[in-house]
């Protein structure tokens, strides 16, 4: 775990933002397409694509600040789960020069973020388990049995598609045919891409089992190579991009009607739900003690979930990035 001196003082040394394109000491870069997500800051250029994974932190479709050390330990993790299922499916995946920085092959990606769903749960408009209360019994096209609980074991893992919105904008979770009905993905990028969805989602609650971990949904990013093949981007199975709960006590929690322990960023919804806000309107700032323990939650995750230790890198991140890609593009470029 993170020792307290160390996250106090990354409290003012968060990587908030990037770019790039205006470093001298980085001419490869001057020409880059600039995209800035709600979390990364995305370089693309000719068939390469850089990718720094900022501190901030998103959750209801709004970034809301900066925790300490994420952007390392979500960029670390989604190499480990890269290197784990790259057998399984193609991913962009190239080098990570450094703890907050990934390489990888330049792909388009495709204009739906594929949702694996295992569980009736979440907090957001957008979930399964708030249409289900709100007496909905059919979701993305799947119909749902009456007289479920929160936090139960859907019948079998459900493919949810959502479309992404533009910063500021909502996500909308979308039945395949509707996705197809409207012309977002043709029928054939769409079967190969939920294929690959459903792999990974199989392996991951696979492996998160074997660490005492429920790998309760997740979401996939999937784009075009430029041969035109299908390849996982962005991310796989991080605090971000999935929610985990603790096996141990999961049936006993059920049984009292408890939440679940998570491990993941459900910790910061609930915060905000609990202060009344669920995505409207102006969100309340995140306190420096919310920000503390969502940052020990996503050191612990990394540490749960790969079984490896967290060594943070304290030092001043946009020096040290400049120093690691300047070291990168020097060597491939002789």
């Amino acid at each position: 775990m993170l020792d307290e001196t160390i996250l106090q003082a990354q409290l003012g040394r968060c990587l908030e933002s990037t770019d790039l394109t205006t470093w001298a000491t980085l001419p490869v870069l001057r020409g880059a397409t600039r995209y800035v997500g709600k979390v990364r800051d995305n370089y693309t250029l000719d068939e390469l694509r850089v990718i720094v994974v900022s501190d901030r932190i998103s959750a209801f479709d709004r970034v809301l600040g900066t925790i300490p050390f994420k952007g390392q330990v979500l960029n670390q993790m989604a190499t480990y789960w890269f290197a784990k299922t790259r057998h399984l499916v193609r991913n962009h995946f190239i080098a990570s020069p450094d703890p907050a920085v990934t390489v990888a092959l330049g792909c388009t990606p495709l204009p739906v973020e594929f949702v694996m769903r295992g569980y009736l749960t979440g907090v957001t408009t957008t979930s399964v388990w708030h249409h289900y209360q709100k007496g909905a019994r059919v979701f993305c096209g799947h119909r749902l049995p009456e007289g479920m609980k929160k936090n139960e074991p859907l019948p079998e893992p459900l493919l949810t598609p959502s479309t992404k919105a533009e910063k500021g904008g909502h996500d909308e979770s979308l039945s395949q045919e509707e996705i197809l009905g409207r012309g977002i993905l043709d029928e054939a990028s769409f079967d190969a891409a939920a294929g690959l969805a459903r792999t990974l989602f199989a392996f991951g609650q696979a492996r998160a089992a074997e660490r005492g971990l429920i790998l309760v949904d997740t979401k996939y990013e999937i784009g075009r190579a430029p041969d035109g093949g299908l390849v996982v981007i962005d991310e796989i199975h991080t605090p971000d991009s999935s929610r985990y709960w603790y096996a141990d006590d999961y049936e006993q929690r059920l049984r009292t009607g408890e939440d679940p322990r998570s491990l993941d960023k459900e910790y910061v919804r609930r915060w905000y739900a609990a202060q009344g806000y669920t995505g409207d309107g102006v969100p309340p700032p995140l306190t420096d003690e919310v920000r503390s323990e969502a940052a020990r939650r996503y050191v612990e995750a990394y540490e749960r979930i790969t079984g490896q230790r967290f060594v943070p890198d304290t030092s001043d991140p946009l020096p040290r990035i400049r120093h690691h890609l300047e070291g990168f593009f020097a060597q491939h470029e002789s």
